[in-house]
């Protein structure tokens, strides 16, 4: 793409496409490839290295500052790769690679190591640099949100930024012209994720089902007792790494992860992929800028047709994010029998399309569709769903409701969760209130980060209680970090294992967006919660016996799990899933895994005291 270009792209807005890859999290680490171009002074400049003009510097860091979007390669500027390239050192160099040299020696690891603190003091040097530049951009022109009708945000009032708003008009209109074939088979895909979602995954499983025959017709069963033996190798090898980590023992963690990259692969076997995974968290944490490295990964983006393609495979090899939204449906349109008014209350809005296969069973029930609104919640600091883009998804939404003949309302909001209340909520006597989380509540803080009391994982679940909701749906991961780093690091190795083992036994190997949910999706949280500590881990999980005391405190009571739903759906794991997936009952939490781990679990809940129906 033309560097001029690519600048004129930083002020583009932001489409609801663009809004769903935040979704989920976690993408492929960029290719470096774009820096080897740059050669370096003796100083450690870059050629070129010199004032970047003020056209092109003030609207990249207007960009930043409004966290928007912004493209994978969005500049060549010298200026902006000189604060990537330790970065692509780090990611570029042999220790993260499957297969390094067994030559290296201490000197490449002070290398890294000082490639990584270089990074983190340019990093600070140009965040620094972007707040003394924001002081220069125009105090009195006012933000006028609303677009034309082409679709251009204007930012600035005045009259001298009339020109320059029409040259970016221009350039948009370009631009749409080059991505048009991508944009067209995205909204194609989005469509039918939210018009045909259950055909979509039917032909997904379909195509998946002869992927996986052809995979097992040119597989043999020798290698088997040979990889049980390496899981064992491997586990064996990343705990010890981890002590070592944890102790300081840099010599020690260095032998180590070098053995262990002797056995990792990303398009390997599930161990393999396991170690490729790991290894970076814990090269990053023996280094000590885990927290700067897991944000400049966290900030890298998919395109949305691989995002989409990506989540498309998840669904269609795994039965967990299927029966989380069967249940949640079913539930709701249990408590919706006989009622006209439906109010749905979301945290976070991580899985917002499913709300549209809500929305077609409410068109076609007996009696006529409800008036239905949705209350989106969007996180103010974290993906997947940043508070500034919800009202994308209610756009969608509504269209969608409009076509099914459903009168719908969407209201989002931009409010830190602990201090969300029933009186933000606009409710009235006459609706059925179901407030939802997805996986959510994790990332909030609780009494290992936040002394006071209550802390605010506690204040979010007295604040339903005192909204007193119909139902309560809770939708959790089965895991606890414990005390400790090891204790962590053990728990997160053991979870990953079922995951990339279900994975290895659903997915084909060759697939591409396989290594994009391994590597990308799941394995950047998999770098976080490796390689960081305290306020900068982006979950803190717990087992559902946990959750289920911490909801008691607050006054919540939990509700009998229906015989209904759950004979659907242990059904379909059973006829559509593979025989390893198993889902099950507990003190009424409806529990999911593989081969005997549990991963997922799901409950509902009432304010204590409140009468049912």
């Amino acid at each position: 793409m033309d560097t001029g270009l690519s600048v004129e792209l930083i002020d583009m807005a932001i489409t609801p496409e663009e809004f769903f890859v935040e979704g989920l999290i976690e993408q492929s680490p960029p290719s470096p490839s774009i820096f080897l171009h740059v050669s370096m002074k003796p100083d450690g400049r870059s050629e070129g290295d010199h004032d970047a003009p003020r056209d092109m510097i003030l609207p990249y860091i207007s960009r930043v500052l409004m966290e928007d979007d912004i493209d994978d390669k969005i500049s060549d500027h010298p200026r902006l790769l000189q604060v990537q390239q330790p970065f692509a050192q780090i990611l570029s160099s042999p220790s993260f690679g499957a297969n390094t040299d067994n030559t290296a020696n201490s000197s490449g690891e002070n290398a890294l190591d000082s490639a990584l603190s270089k990074g983190a003091g340019v990093v600070r040097a140009f965040l620094k640099g972007m707040e003394e530049a924001n002081m220069l951009l125009p105090k009195d022109n006012g933000v006028n949100e609303s677009s034309s009708k082409s679709g251009v945000k204007k930012r600035y009032n005045s009259d001298e930024h009339l020109e320059e708003e029409e040259e970016v008009r221009r350039t948009r209109k370009s631009v749409v012209m080059i991505k048009e074939p991508e944009d067209i088979c995205a909204h194609e895909m989005l469509d039918d994720m939210m018009l045909r979602s259950d055909e979509t995954y039917i032909r997904g499983m379909e195509k998946l089902r002869i992927a996986m025959a052809k995979e097992v017709e040119k597989s043999s069963r020798k290698g088997v007792r040979k990889a049980v033996r390496n899981l064992l190798d491997i586990h064996e090898l990343l705990t010890l790494c981890a002590q070592a980590v944890a102790t300081n023992d840099r010599r020690r963690a260095h032998e180590l992860l070098k053995q262990i990259k002797q056995h990792a692969s990303e398009t390997g076997d599930a161990t393999q992929r396991l170690a490729q995974c790991f290894a970076k968290g814990l090269e990053a944490r023996l280094v000590g800028t885990g927290s700067q490295l897991s944000q400049f990964l966290m900030e890298d983006h998919l395109s949305i047709v691989e995002f989409l393609k990506a989540y498309n495979l998840y669904m269609a090899a795994c039965c967990f994010n299927n029966v989380l939204l069967i249940f949640s449906r079913m539930t709701i349109m249990q408590a919706m029998v006989g009622k006209r008014r439906l109010h749905i209350v979301d945290y976070g809005m991580r899985h917002w399309f499913h709300w549209a296969g809500l929305l077609h069973l409410l068109a076609t029930r007996e009696g006529g569709p409800p008036e239905v609104k949705i209350t989106a919640i969007g996180h103010p600091h974290l993906r997947p769903c940043p508070a500034e883009q919800v009202e994308e998804i209610g756009c969608r939404l509504t269209k969608c409701a409009h076509k099914f003949g459903v009168p719908f309302n969407f209201h989002a909001m931009r409010k830190n969760w602990d201090a969300v209340c029933i009186e933000d909520l606009n409710t009235d006597t006459e609706e059925v209130l179901i407030v939802n989380d997805h996986f959510n509540f994790s990332s909030l803080m609780d009494e290992s980060i936040f002394f006071d009391d209550p802390n605010p994982k506690d204040t979010v679940l007295h604040n339903i209680r005192k909204m007193r909701p119909h139902v309560f749906i809770q939708s959790i991961l089965n895991c606890s970090y414990g005390s400790s780093y090891l204790s962590r690091f053990r728990e997160v190795l053991f979870y990953y294992t079922a995951i990339f083992d279900m994975f290895d036994a659903t997915m084909p190997r060759e697939s591409k967006s396989r290594v994009v949910l391994e590597q990308g999706l799941f394995g950047r949280y998999a770098l976080n919660i490796i390689a960081c500590e305290g306020v900068d881990l982006v979950e803190r999980p717990e087992r559902y016996r946990q959750w289920q005391a911490r909801n008691q405190r607050a006054g919540l009571r939990k509700l009998p799990l229906e015989p209904n739903i759950v004979k659907v759906l242990k059904d379909k794991v059973r006829s559509c899933h593979h025989k390893d997936f198993f889902i099950c009952e507990d003190d009424q939490w409806l529990l999911q895994g593989w081969m005997g781990r549990i991963l997922f679990a799901q409950s509902t809940w009432v304010a204590e005291g409140a009468s049912l129906g």
